[in-house]
C-alpha cells in the first residue's frame, strides 16, 4: 500500500504518513516523544526552594511564593510552584486523621 493509500485509510496527513514509513525502513518503530520539556524558571532555585522545605516542613505554597519573590526576585504564581514541586517529587497532600462520621480517631 503506497504512504497515500495508508493516510487515507488510516486517517492521518500524507505527510505523516511518509515520515512513518520512511522510519520504519530504517527500523525505528517506537514513537517519539511529544513536544519538548523546558526548563522552568525554578530549576535555578532548587537549592533554595528544598532550603525552605527542610527549615520548616509546614510551609505553605503562599509563603514559598512570597519569599521567593522578595529573596530571590522569582516571581512565580502558586499554582506553578505546585506543579513544580510535584514534578520534582515533593507532595503536600493531607490524611484526615479520623473519618467524618466519628468523633474519636481511629486507628
Amino acid at each position: 500500500m503506497s504512504a497515500r493509500q495508508a493516510a487515507a485509510r488510516f486517517g492521518v496527513g500524507i505527510s505523516s504518513a511518509i515520515r512513518w514509513i520512511a522510519r520504519a525502513k530504517i527500523g525505528e518503530r517506537t514513537p517519539r516523544p511529544q513536544g519538548r520539556r523546558r526548563a522552568s524558571s525554578l530549576d535555578a532555585h532548587k537549592a533554595f526552594i528544598v532550603g525552605l522545605i527542610d527549615e520548616r516542613k509546614d510551609i505553605t505554597l503562599n509563603e514559598m511564593v512570597e519569599r521567593l519573590a522578595v529573596e530571590r526576585s522569582a516571581r512565580i504564581s502558586r499554582s506553578a510552584l505546585s506543579a513544580w514541586l510535584g514534578r520534582h517529587g515533593w507532595t503536600f497532600k493531607k490524611s484526615p486523621h479520623m473519618h467524618w462520621s466519628r468523633i474519636v480517631p481511629t486507628s
